[in-house]
This record gives structure tokens, sequence and C-alpha cells, in this order.
């Protein structure tokens, strides 16, 4: 029986340099999954939901995991926490927040709002591979060679 294909990885991340090196930083630890990248809190809300541009779930398959940056224009990483709270429907999502620094405050209302992680950006491939260890669902790894 074919094994159900990997959930991508949402990358809702501003700076192109950013989800570049998130994106090499995934690959250097093994992880397969689709990647998936929007630029801003209303994009990502808008692929959450299935709307617009998304609606094709073909396409834009609903995620396993939400790498979620705070500071992000039009709406900022801690809205789409707030947002995803109230969707019954992405509670399986594994949501790991992006900062550029790690301001308790901040930290501490991500993880009131449902993230299951917090991750100083640059994030490295220790870190990713840490978080696969605590989250294994949604990863697809490649065996290291």
């Amino acid at each position: 029986m074919p094994s159900e294909p990997a959930k991508p990885i949402l990358i809702a991340e501003d700076s192109q340099l950013d989800a570049e090196l998130i994106a090499e930083t995934l690959k250097r630890a093994g992880v397969c999954n689709p990647l998936m990248f929007v630029t801003d809190g209303v994009a990502a809300i808008a692929y959450l939901m299935g709307d617009g541009m998304y609606a094709n779930r073909d396409k834009f398959p609903l995620p396993g995991v939400l790498l979620l940056d705070l500071k992000m224009p039009r709406l900022g990483g801690i809205e789409v926490l707030e947002w995803c709270r109230t969707q019954p429907q992405l509670r399986e999502i594994l949501i790991i927040v992006l900062s550029g620094y790690s301001e308790l405050r901040d930290v501490n209302r991500a993880y009131a709002l449902g993230a299951q992680t917090f991750l100083t950006k640059p994030a490295t491939e220790t870190d990713i591979l840490n978080i696969i260890k605590a989250h294994a669902v949604p990863w697809s790894v490649s065996p290291p060679t």
C-alpha cells in the first residue's frame, strides 16, 4: 500500500534571504518535505484557509509544519497564531515560531497562543534536528549520507 505523500512545510517569512537560509538548513538536516513560501501573515492565513490563489488543495495542501516569522508586514506572526488558535482544522499543524531576537515577552506570548517551539534566527541544523526528534510526526527525513 503506497504511503501518503509528505505534508509540506509552510514557511511564512518576509525576508527572502532568511527564507533561503531556512530552506538550506532544512535540506542539510535531511528534511524532504516539500517547502511552500509566503511573505506575510495575510498570505499565511490565505494559504491555511485554502483561500484565493491557494484554493487548489492539490497544489497547496495543508501543511504539517508552519515555520512562522514573528515580524512580518501586513500581519505579524502573533496575529497569525491568534487566528490559528480559532481554527480547529489546524490543531494538528506543528507551529514553530522564528524570530531574529528572543524577547521573553514574545516567546511567552507565542507559546500561550499555541506555538510548539520557538527558534531564534538563524536556526541551525542542530536546532532543526532537535525539533525533528521532539516532533517526529510531520517530518519526512532522509537518512544521513
